[in-house]
């Protein structure tokens, strides 16, 4: 038996969970998120508890059952909490500017490079290097801040261009002398 899967999931006060076959519908005070559930598996709201099951020990079920929980153990956290992504820019004339919703960067190259939110998601400068990727879904932040980092990945010689926030840049020795 999945040990995640077959964890209940409490439900907080503010949030409500409607299943209506197989889409689940969680609805919060920061938004609302749905999640359509794989065909083997079962989820029930029962007593304040979303509980997950599978039906049979089939490799497939077996593999979609922790998953699920966890998917919609996200969207919980997510109208309740909200998830952020923290991303710094490193390097001498490397940075970030908030234009409007939508921020813009100096990153070496010969123009400056505007990057637009997605739906759901806020962008959030502090200072001239710090961005902070935030919103409800914990898949579209977290590929909004991977776009962001492949726009300038760090380098490993300089370890210049956009990091994650507490990423550690491996460095290399570069040219040595004689």
């Amino acid at each position: 038996m999945s040990r995640i899967g077959r964890l209940p999931i409490d439900i907080p006060a503010d949030v409500t969970i409607t299943v209506d076959g197989r889409n689940v519908a969680v609805k919060g005070p920061k938004g609302e998120l749905a999640l359509t559930v794989a065909r083997p598996i079962e989820v029930k709201v029962e007593e304040g508890q979303v509980l997950v099951t599978r039906p049979d020990e089939e490799r497939e079920s077996r593999s979609l059952h922790g998953l699920t929980r966890t998917l919609i153990s996200n969207n919980i956290i997510g109208v309740t909490q909200g998830y952020t992504k923290g991303l710094e820019v490193v390097g001498t004339g490397y940075r970030v500017a908030q234009k409007g919703g939508s921020i813009e960067f100096a990153l070496g190259f010969s123009h400056p490079v505007l990057v637009e939110p997605p739906a759901g998601i806020t962008f959030t400068v502090e200072g001239n290097n710090k961005v902070t990727v935030s919103g409800i879904d914990k898949q579209a932040v977290g590929e909004a801040a991977a776009n962001i980092r492949k726009i300038r990945k760090p380098e490993p010689y300089k370890g210049k261009g956009v990091r994650y926030a507490g990423e550690v840049v491996r460095r290399k020795a570069g040219k040595s002398g004689k």
